[in-house]
């Protein structure tokens, strides 16, 4: 069996390792992977160069904009002029990145080698942390960061109070260390003081700190280990924030546990969960998104939708209400790529248009002022917008554009 693809075929001849990292586009020629099933369920294909530019704007108190200053800018504003950055992740006050050649790069506060570059220096422009051209997938909780490499393995530094790294202990550490030695795993998301992770075989993985049921184990103990949530191999996205996580199944189900305030698990109470639980009975929900105290997420059909805290209009329904289910912002089709930060969302439609509201206080909402906004609302005139990330926490975002 081969599978249509834009301006190409995925065939049946298993030319490409795992785990492979994409988002589409064009990609002529004939294509191939191991698992052609499980690739495409979770909609990951090989994807061509696409040349993309960097672009940040909110909070830059410690460099975290990568700028080369500590200057709040409440516009987009290019870092540097150089293309091929790929995927990006933020966390508090730092930035982790790779670009297409497979290099890692880091920028802002440094607390605890956060930055991953031996030291715990603060930079305001993007440094390459160490030579290696193997990096594939990034990802940032608050104080701490991940990697994974085209090999398939993880990596982990920064911040372990909570043994959020992974590695069996508390110990912060400044520059990359290997978290276990298999080599299976797939996508990574870190929270405040904990992490999740996927693995190609489907299964979902979290450890560190665990004081709401945050890790979905089913208990309140940390682990600084690896713990397998579940027996279960059909967990496709996770993402994870302060004391919650969130999930989304190759089967389009939507699930959520640990801390509830707010109604921030979607689940229509505001009850904690130590496992996870399904948010209500729907099968096509595409990705979701944590913010500090909510959550934003789109399904299959490209509609928009948020539930939990709204105190600053996050929500993007036109309100301040908080809601414990999900509602739905507007009546577009759409809304393709979702991000949450500290009380601000962002989408990119089809389109390529990026929009955003909720909390602006430092001009994180990229408008050229610090109002704050409760409906979605324009980002400029670009169309050309391809990956937006909000940190969990502080008031900045970082995206890509083509």
């Amino acid at each position: 069996m081969s599978f249509r693809y834009i301006a190409g075929i995925l065939g049946t001849s298993p030319t490409i390792v795992g785990p492979v990292g994409g988002e589409g586009g064009t990609a002529p020629g004939i294509w191939s992977t191991p698992d052609q099933a499980n690739y495409q369920a979770l909609g990951l294909w090989p994807k061509p160069l696409i040349p993309k530019y960097l672009w940040s704007w909110g909070d830059n108190a410690n460099g975290q904009l990568g700028l080369g200053n500590t200057t709040n800018y409440s516009s987009p504003k290019q870092v540097g002029v150089l293309d091929g950055w790929d995927n990006i992740a933020g966390g508090e006050q730092h930035c982790v990145a790779t670009k297409t050649d497979g290099t890692l790069w880091s920028w802002g506060n440094n607390g605890s080698g956060r930055l991953g570059l031996g030291n715990t220096t603060s930079y305001s422009s993007p440094k390459q942390v160490g030579a290696l051209t193997s990096w594939l997938q990034v990802g940032a909780g608050n104080y701490h960061s991940f990697g994974i490499k085209t090999n398939g393995t993880l990596w982990a530094w920064g911040n372990n109070g909570g043994g959020q790294l992974g590695l069996g202990n508390i110990l912060a550490k400044s520059s990359p260390v290997q978290v276990g030695v298999l080599t299976t795993w797939l996508s990574i998301a870190g929270g405040q003081y904990f992490s999740l992770a996927t693995k190609t075989d489907g299964t979902l993985w979290a450890w560190g700190y665990n004081n709401a049921g945050q890790l979905g184990l089913g208990n309140t103990i940390d682990y600084s280990s690896p713990k397998q949530i579940g027996a279960l191999t059909n967990w496709s996205k996770c993402s994870a924030n302060t004391n919650f996580s969130v999930a989304i199944k190759t089967d389009g189900t939507l699930w959520s546990w640990g801390q509830n305030g707010q109604g921030r698990l979607g689940l229509g109470n505001i009850t904690y969960y130590s496992s996870p639980k399904q948010v209500g009975a729907l099968t096509n929900w595409l990705s979701v998104s944590t913010g500090t105290t909510f959550c934003v997420a789109n399904k299959t059909d490209y509609t928009l939708w948020a539930w939990g805290e709204n105190n600053y209009g996050q929500l993007g329904l036109g309100n301040i209400t908080n809601y414990s289910s999900p509602k739905q912002i507007g009546a577009l089709t759409t809304w393709l790529k979702v991000a949450a930060g500290q009380y601000y969302e962002a989408s990119i439609k089809t389109d390529g248009t990026l929009w955003m509201w909720g909390r602006n206080n430092t001009g994180q909402l990229g408008l050229g002022d610090i109002t704050n906004r409760s409906s979605p609302v324009q980002v400029g005139v670009l169309t050309t917008w391809s990956k937006i990330d909000s940190p969990k926490m502080g008031g900045r975002a970082v995206a890509t554009s083509t």
